[in-house]
């Protein structure tokens, strides 16, 4: 099997952020004001920065991931598909324009790439693949929102697109310890490795 090391030195690696974003993580956010724990979200953000700050530093693309949508992307079972509980509909989330959107806390800077999406997978119908393969990307190191969800469900597209996979499994979260859990030992089954974020830095210092 090739090594963490192996995958982040001797394959070119990016950062990926996923769904960062006021709607998900802010106390003020919609999943906030349903009721769900945003503390183990929020609490994520000093291991991205940590993150962010490595790969600049080692000259790696941070991509950040936005989900955002509008009246173009809502097919009717989208929109009404559960949003925690399966008597709740996913409506008015993300919406284009609105503070709910935005990007919590992190700033993206010129030498970063935005690309929105529209479903869980950060590749599914969006310019991800084109813009790694322009970059010559080979490994994907994958962290944000959420573990259970639009993490893993990145992490398996990537795989599937023939990238490797790395996720930092203390820069991910989920709004819940055991669908964090079971999305982490998922993933190192299936789809790839599973790190710390300082381990994932220390390769790019080389």
């Amino acid at each position: 099997m090739i090594s963490l090391r192996e995958m982040l030195t001797a394959r070119r690696s990016a950062l990926i952020i996923v769904d960062v974003q006021n709607e998900f993580c802010h106390p003020e956010g919609s999943f906030a004001k349903k009721g769900l724990d945003v503390s183990a979200v929020t609490g994520i953000i000093p291991k991205l920065q940590y993150l962010i700050d490595a790969a600049h530093a080692a000259k790696r693309p941070v991509i950040f991931i936005r989900n955002v949508e509008d009246k173009s992307t809502d097919a009717e079972a989208w929109v009404m598909r559960p949003d925690g509980d399966e008597n709740t509909p996913n409506e008015n989330v993300t919406r284009r324009g609105t503070w709910g959107a935005e990007i919590y806390r992190l700033k993206p800077d010129e030498r970063d790439i935005v690309i929105e999406k529209h479903r869980f997978s950060a590749f599914h119908n969006t310019r991800l693949d084109t813009v790694l393969r322009s970059l010559g990307i080979q490994t994907v190191v994958i962290t944000g929102l959420s573990t259970n969800v639009c993490v893993m469900n990145t992490a398996f597209s990537a795989v599937m697109y023939g990238y490797h996979v790395v996720l930092a499994q203390d820069a991910c979260a989920a709004w819940s310890k055991p669908a964090h859990d079971f999305a982490l030992n998922n993933i190192k089954l299936f789809a790839g490795k599973v790190a710390e974020a300082k381990d994932i830095a220390s390769c790019w210092e080389v």
